[in-house]
């Protein structure tokens, strides 16, 4: 089984340093590698990423993060993921990565993603060139993500992973108000997901949501916020995949 460890919403300032590495310490114990789903600072500035920074590294076990709304918010999402990055972890906006742990080979696409809302009850690209903006910078984070998935799936990976901070299901949005749903996600989101495929998509974001969900695809869904998990992290497993079987042992499958 793969292991596969998650946590978003973390909002760490610099009376936080130390509040996580204990538990962060015992990760190979217990997982694979780490994910982090955004929202790792309160204001998105160098001091508090340096928190974050010194909780995740030289930890045993890889590091894969995407960034939050909260990590934009002093404008400076270049210099927060430059000491992210320095510190050892990788950071995802439209893009993919390899983990090998165990013999496994884990792939993770990751975008912090966008709002716009879910079918029936979504934003459209019309009208205001600030709302189609909108609409179109949702669609750009849905279909990086889209592409990193699908670039992923010609890696022979042994499972495939969609890290978002915003949700692609409303599933997971149960218990936060419903006015302010279509801040909180986008079904463009899920729509990446269930076009290119996963085994798994990990996001954060909703406070008051909830943990479980799925897409229409089929695909799990996790909202990790810590708020909503209670806990430092979360272990989710995954199967390995069985080698696809050629030859004789393909004409004995059958």
């Amino acid at each position: 089984m793969i292991r596969i460890a998650a946590v978003g919403d973390i909002h760490m300032g610099p009376e936080s340093q130390g509040v996580l590495r204990p538990a962060f310490e015992t990760l190979p114990e217990c997982a694979d590698l780490l994910l982090l789903a955004g929202d790792l600072t309160r204001h998105g500035t160098p001091e508090e990423m340096r928190v974050v920074a010194r909780e995740v590294q030289d930890l045993a076990v890889p590091v894969v993060a995407v960034l939050g709304n909260h990590d934009h918010h002093d404008d400076r999402p270049d210099e927060v993921t430059a000491i992210l990055r320095d510190a050892g972890a990788q950071v995802l906006e439209g893009q993919g990565t390899v983990v090998e742990s165990r013999g496994a080979r884990i792939g993770v696409a990751g975008t912090k993603g966008f709002g716009g809302g879910f079918v029936g009850r979504c934003a459209g690209e019309f009208g205001e060139t600030v709302m189609k903006e909108f609409v179109r910078y949702s669609r750009r984070s849905a279909d990086g993500l889209r592409t990193a998935l699908e670039q992923l799936g010609e890696e022979d990976c042994d499972a495939r992973i969609a890290l978002t901070h915003y949700s692609p299901v409303p599933d997971t949005l149960a218990g936060e108000p419903l006015e302010i749903y279509p801040f909180l996600g986008s079904y463009l989101l899920a729509e990446a997901i269930d076009t290119a495929g996963a085994d798994l998509a990990v996001h954060g974001h909703a406070h008051a949501g909830t943990e479980h969900g799925m897409t229409s695809g089929g695909v799990r869904v996790r909202n990790v916020a810590q708020p909503v998990i209670g806990r430092a992290f979360h272990v989710y497993h995954l199967p390995v995949r069985e080698p696809a079987a050629t030859g004789a042992a393909a004409q004995q499958a059958h």
